[in-house]
Order: structure tokens, then sequence, then C-alpha cells
């Protein structure tokens, strides 16, 4: 893998993947970690500061309109060799979870970014990833060609859900399924896969301090499924070991 990009990186999920594929063997040689606020971002610099392969792009990711420059940014760093792997990780989960209690403000907000900016992002990106086909033509399907990754959550599928709740989280992250399906058949002739992931419930802000995962558990595992992705996962739902999930 020449490339990956992982948004969302400040903290969290998006900040021990930067991590676990820093410490891979096979590191890739780019690794652009997004965030919002450069400045803020004081673990993610330091670490930018002892690799030379980690790339830092500030970008808000609900202002879309500002993507097309982004992609250009992107293009700066992977050049003639193109993105081979998209990480749409960054997502936000609202307080509200009960029916009585929901707001539409919460649905919007976290729609768009839980499902619209990953679809319209990997649009802006798309011509990298096609390039990132092309240049590695003699490389079987998978991250070490084109690959996009989009962080979902068991909480999305509709067959597991036997709590109920979570309105605007839940219907993101099946929204979020239904397009990465979509991006894997309209991408397939290009040569790029597209699949979901689930991290499990991790010691994170939005998972709390009850979960059984720690960041860096999670994260390693998500590394090692990720770099023994194959033409046979392509619209698959995975979790972070690998294992197949229930839509």
């Amino acid at each position: 893998m020449n490339s990956i990009l992982i948004t969302g990186c400040n903290r969290g999920l998006g900040l021990g993947l930067v991590r676990s594929f820093l410490k891979h063997p096979s590191s890739p040689r780019h690794i652009i970690a997004t965030c919002r606020n450069i400045q803020q971002a004081e673990e993610l610099n330091s670490l930018a500061q002892e690799h030379a392969n980690l790339h830092i792009l500030q970008i808000d990711l609900k202002d879309i309109d500002k993507y097309e420059d982004f992609a250009r940014q992107v293009e700066s760093i992977v050049q003639d060799n193109g993105l081979n792997v998209l990480f749409n990780n960054a997502g936000i989960s609202p307080k509200s979870t009960r029916l009585g209690f929901v707001k539409s403000d919460d649905l919007v907000e976290t729609f768009v970014t839980n499902t619209v900016a990953p679809i319209m992002l990997t649009k802006a990106l798309v011509p990298q990833l096609k390039k990132a086909a092309e240049f590695n033509a003699s490389a079987p399907i998978g991250p070490q060609r084109a690959c996009i990754i989009n962080m979902s959550s068991i909480l999305g599928s509709i067959e597991a859900n036997s709590d109920g709740g979570l309105y605007a989280y839940r219907t993101s992250k099946s929204a979020l399924n239904a397009a990465t399906k979509s991006m894997s058949i309209d991408l397939k002739p290009n040569n790029i896969m597209a699949v979901v992931l689930h991290p499990g419930w991790v010691r994170t802000d939005m998972g709390g301090s009850k979960a059984p995962l720690s960041v860096e558990q999670s994260c390693t595992k998500i590394v090692q499924t990720v770099m023994t992705l194959s033409e046979q996962h392509n619209g698959s739902f995975l979790q972070y070991d690998g294992r197949q999930l229930q839509w």
C-alpha cells in the first residue's frame, strides 16, 4: 500500500488508526490524516514530527464545498501513484436516543456527518482512487490497488437491532452501509472495492468508559483486517477482526 487517507484523526479511533498504521511492518509510504483544527491536534502533530510519512491536512468535513480543493491537496501528496485507500472514519453520535427525545436538528447533523460527508468525499477522491487502480494494474483487487473503507457500526445493522432507540446514529450508519454497497457495485469496473467496518465497542468519547475494547486493541485488529482485504470482501459488512456481520 502506497497511500492511505484517514478522516477524523485528532482523537479516538482516527488517531488510533494512524498510530497502528505507523507501527505496521508494511506502513504506507503516505499516511494522510485529517482534522478540523491542526493547532489543537497536539498528539497528531507530535506523531508527524516523528514520522516523515505522516501528512496532516485540515478540513471541516461539513464544508462540502471545500472537497475539490482538498482533493487537489491529496493529489499533491500522492501524485501519479494515486490514492490506494480512503478510510472514512469521522463520525458523531448525538445524546438523544429514544423516540420521545429525538430532535430534527440531531438527525440532520448526524446524517450530514456520518452519511453525506463520506459519500461526497468519496466522490471527490474517486479520480485519485482510479489513478491508483490503474497505476497498480498488476496488483490484486484490494488495498494494494484501490479501496474505500467506511467506518460503520453494528448499530447500523437492521437485522441485529434488538434494542431500538438511537435513531440518528442507527439511521445514519444504515444509510452509510447502503451507500457503501452501491459504491462496491458502481466502482467495481474501475477495480476499486468498498467495504464497511464495525470497530467493536471501544473506549472512546463516543463508546464510553464501559466498553470492553481499548482503542489500541480495536485499531490493531482493524489494520490487520484492512491489510488482508481482497476482492471477495467487496461490498461486505465486516467487524474489526474480519468477521462478517448481518446487514
